[in-house]
Formats: structure tokens, C-alpha cells, sequence
């Protein structure tokens, strides 16, 4: 098969596409045709070796976060899926590799894709999804007549937020440039903050619940708009000693996590509020009920722009560049 590999780290050069075995198949694993994936902010970290310490993947591999398909062969195990069966997956965390013409992922890794949806659209859904859905129904547990705040509400995990946290009940606001304020009105936001001309620790206040993918000042500036009780949760970091502690992290990792986040966490003590770091993982019953929810019109996909398998690496640059106006970059095998 093809696939795009990082042969090293740390050098956009380093992503090659190269011949590979087929991969082999487990007996809980399902084998997928790959028709698209999409680009997603973790692809650029990985290939550049930011995450090498959680996620210490030995080159070569094959880069990319989450896929639609049909599925070409079951293991022996399988009793979920059929040979035929469109699905969608963002693959296990150790098992990453969808900017390929094939992939093994385990049963239970996998969903039947939204059938509303192409396979492009579907492509670009299960990593952010599932980023929103652990988010605000796992860990924020968002329930109607809430406030949320979504920073960055063009983007790919914003998007699919913005419309979860409204089906969820919740009044929701958003950060976002004058360009995409249309955009995310039309996806449920009731207040729109145009970060180029309002600062929204400055008119924002008495939130349950931010969701932010930016990180730095940003988060930091977060914590003054929630109130007593409510919860910032991060997924551009610093990480703590509970994500440490769901990878399986030694103590030394442990210590090393829980510094690097201390500072944020005394800050929301002092604020009496709590701060949350979320590196979310695969799951195909989340994306079983996300499929649902897309298929009843209460969330829908935005793609800026599809690429073509041969020119991923023109799709992670295109993205890292920040030049996608809004939603996610796919790549299509077709």
C-alpha cells in the first residue's frame, strides 16, 4: 500500500510517501480502505516531535489522526462490522496512521459513518467530535440553561462545539475573527466575540464552561470569565497529573506534568474555579451517537478545503499555515 510516513522527526522533509506492507490484521480489528482523512493541529506536533514524551512513536510510521473508509476484511473477533460497511474512526492514540491507503483499527475504535454524509465530510469529524463530546458531556457534563464559551469557533473542534454545546442545551459564545462571524452564528452561537476589535475577558463573565484549544494567555485570560464552580478544560495544554495518570505515565512523568501545570491550576484555585487538561481518545460508541446526532441535523461538518492523496504534505502546510478560513482540510484518496 501507500503512505505517507515521518522518517524523521522534526523536518517537514521528513514526511515521505513510500510503499508499505499491508497492514496486519488482529482478530478484533477491522481492515479499512481509507477514501479520506483530515488534517488536525496533533499531525503538525507529532511529525515535529512535540509530543515525543507521551507519545513516543519510533520512526518510521505513518502520520494521520482519523479517517472515513469501507471496511475490506473483519478479523476473526469482529462482530460489529461487515466486509462493505462504511465507517468513520480516529484510530487509537498507539495506533495512528490513516494518510494511507489501508489501515487496521480495533472494533471498537470504529463507527458507521453518518449516512447523511460524504466521505470527505465524515473524514473530518471524528477527532474534533469526539474532542467536543468528552469535553462538554464527559468531563463539563453541560446541561440546559448552562453557559459556554468556545474559543476559536471556526475552527475544527470549535465548529462541532459550538453545535453540540447548543443541542446540550447551553447558551454558548465564541471567539472568532470578523470574517467567520456569520459562520458561527449560523452554527448556534449566541454571542460572538470578534477578538480583533473586543477583548473577551473584558466582556464576557459568569461562564460554566470554556472550551480552549488555543492555550498560553489565552486559557490563562479564560479563567476570569468563568464563576465559582466552573471548569476551564484545555486541549492545547499545559497537561497534568491526571492526564500523566491515564496514559500510565511513571512517577517521573507524573512530577514533570503536574509542575508544568501548576502555575494554571493555583490560579483557578484562587479563582475558585477548576482547571481540566483533555488529550482525548478513540471511541466508537461516542462516535455512534455523534453519527446519529449529525444525521438528525443537529451538527454538520465544515470542510474548508480537500486535497489530493498524493499532495498531503501541501495539506498539513496549508493547514499549519493557518490558511484554512474555517473548519477542517481533507485529503481524499478518490
Amino acid at each position: 500500500m501507500k503512505a505517507f510516513r515521518v522518517e524523521r522527526y522534526g523536518s517537514k522533509d521528513g514526511l515521505r510517501l513510500g510503499e508499505l506492507p499491508d497492514p496486519r490484521v488482529g482478530a478484533d480489528d477491522v481492515l479499512v480502505q481509507v477514501h479520506a482523512a483530515s488534517v488536525n493541529p496533533l499531525d503538525h506536533k507529532i511529525r515535529d516531535g512535540e509530543f515525543r514524551t507521551i507519545l513516543p512513536y519510533k520512526v518510521p510510521f505513518v502520520l494521520g489522526n482519523d479517517l472515513a473508509g469501507v471496511v475490506i476484511r473483519v478479523g476473526e473477533a469482529v462482530t460489529r462490522f461487515a466486509v462493505g460497511d462504511k465507517v468513520y474512526a480516529r484510530p487509537d492514540k498507539n495506533r495512528i496512521g490513516t494518510f494511507a491507503e489501508l489501515i487496521a483499527v480495533h472494533q471498537d475504535d470504529v463507527a458507521l459513518k453518518p449516512a447523511t454524509l460524504t466521505m470527505e465530510e465524515a473524514a473530518s469529524l471524528p477527532l474534533v467530535a469526539l474532542t467536543a463530546w468528552q469535553a462538554l458531556v464527559e468531563r463539563a457534563h453541560v446541561r440546559p440553561g448552562q453557559k459556554v464559551l468556545v474559543h476559536a469557533g471556526s475552527g475544527g473542534v470549535g465548529t462541532v462545539a459550538i453545535q453540540l454545546a447548543k443541542h446540550l442545551g447551553a447558551s454558548v459564545a465564541t471567539t472568532t475573527s470578523t470574517a467567520n462571524t456569520d459562520l458561527v452564528r449560523s452554527l448556534g452561537a449566541d454571542v460572538v466575540v470578534d477578538y480583533r476589535k473586543e477583548a473577551f475577558e473584558t466582556v464576557l463573565r459568569d461562564y460554566d464552561v470554556v472550551l480552549d484549544p488555543l492555550g498560553g494567555e489565552n486559557l490563562e485570560k479564560s479563567l476570569r470569565v468563568l464563576k465559582p464552580g466552573g471548569t476551564a478544560i484545555s486541549i492545547a495544554g499545559p497537561p497534568d497529573a491526571a492526564f500523566a495518570r491515564e496514559l500510565g505515565a511513571n512517577p517521573v512523568v507524573r512530577l514533570v506534568m503536574s509542575a508544568l501545570s501548576f502555575r494554571i491550576r493555583r490560579r483557578a484555585r484562587r479563582r475558585r474555579v477548576t482547571y481540566s487538561f483533555l488529550f482525548m481518545r478513540a471511541g466508537g460508541d461516542q462516535l455512534r451517537e455523534i453519527a446519529a446526532l449529525v444525521d438528525a441535523g443537529r451538527i454538520r461538518p465544515v470542510v474548508d478545503r480537500v486535497f489530493g492523496f498524493e499532495s498531503t504534505p501541501e495539506a498539513l502546510d496549508y493547514a499549519e499555515e493557518g490558511r484554512a478560513k474555517a473548519g477542517k482540510v481533507v485529503v481524499t484518496m478518490t
